[in-house]
């Protein structure tokens, strides 16, 4: 017990920039990129390494031909290292931001769908009536950790946000079939032999995904994309009949809605952002603002200009 008190007792005396080394050399394998991502010397890497090892009575890595890697001992500080890292960026914002009026940067993280036609005017609207808030747009599926300060304001389609975030729901998207302008009025999207443009890797679980797998042959789905903006692209192109939300197919050229919405298909439009930052300025700015741009296009997203619910 006694040796487990006395790590334990070193490690309270270690400081952010010990914690910051063990990170970094844990992430890179090595002391150059280690070095590099830090900013200081390889040596300075090495000696505080060392240091560290011999205040705290343990190895933190096994030098291995293939890098640095972590021993158990060494994985608990990464762990720590994290956890401190979270809070330092929590304190930061709440310090440097409640005060901050409309200058600076508003980053906003979304899907290629959503940003396309439907969140780009929204944000051009904003920025002209906020000419100090640089804005920046950050485009993928996969979900930027707010917490991380990756991102200040989210915008997504699901229907389980994240319990860290805060926000509301806007709208329910809705989806339809859609096909090319060209030629869809001569086909059914369900007839049999109909090519089909469906969705792969991280859109796998889409809803769209398993309903058109479950309704159409494997071999007629020609075209499979992680790209719900690539999908609507595919299907103006005549690739084959698609699903897509309606606040994208219904605007967009070359497209037209072949078919009524799906209800089972519908997810939630989310605006979200973390606890910490919800008072800022800009991200209260952008939100409201948001929120009552999409409140006006709610008959889009909610797929309400064409075609009735099924």
């Amino acid at each position: 017990m006694g040796g487990r008190s006395d790590f334990s007792d070193a490690v309270a005396q270690l400081s952010w920039d010990d914690l910051r080394i063990i990170k970094a050399l844990s992430e890179c394998a090595n002391r150059t990129d280690a070095a590099k991502k830090l900013g200081i010397n390889i040596s300075t890497v090495s000696r505080r390494v060392a240091q560290l090892e011999k205040t705290l009575g343990v190895a933190l890595f096994d030098h291995r031909r293939s890098g640095y890697m972590l021993t158990a001992e060494g994985v608990e500080l990464r762990e720590l290292a994290e956890r401190v890292e979270l809070d330092i960026v929590s304190v930061a914002r709440r310090v440097s931001r409640a005060g901050q009026g409309p200058l600076g940067k508003l980053r906003i993280t979304t899907s290629d769908s959503l940003l396309l036609y439907f969140l780009t005017p929204i944000i051009a609207q904003f920025k002209a009536l906020n000419e100090g808030i640089a804005i920046e747009v950050l485009v993928g599926n996969q979900t930027l950790s707010l917490a991380r300060d990756e991102s200040d304001i989210a915008v997504r389609a699901t229907n389980k946000p994240a319990e860290s975030l805060v926000g509301r729901k806007l709208a329910t998207i809705a989806w339809a079939p859609y096909g090319s302008d060209k030629n869809a009025p001569t086909s059914t999207p369900f007839e049999e032999g109909q090519p089909w443009v469906s969705y792969s890797a991280a859109l796998c679980g889409l809803k769209a995904t398993s309903y058109v797998d479950s309704r159409v042959h494997p071999d007629c789905i020609s075209y499979r994309t992680d790209s719900v903006a690539a999908a609507s692209a595919a299907i103006v192109a005549g690739l084959g009949f698609g699903f897509l939300p309606c606040m994208l197919g219904d605007i967009t050229p070359g497209l037209v809605r072949v078919g009524p919405v799906v209800p089972e298909l519908q997810d939630g439009l989310w605006l979200l952002t973390h606890q910490d930052i919800r008072k800022s300025w800009r991200v209260k700015a952008f939100m409201t603002f948001c929120a009552a741009a999409v409140a006006e296009l709610k008959p889009l997203v909610e797929g309400q200009r064409a075609l009735p619910v099924s």
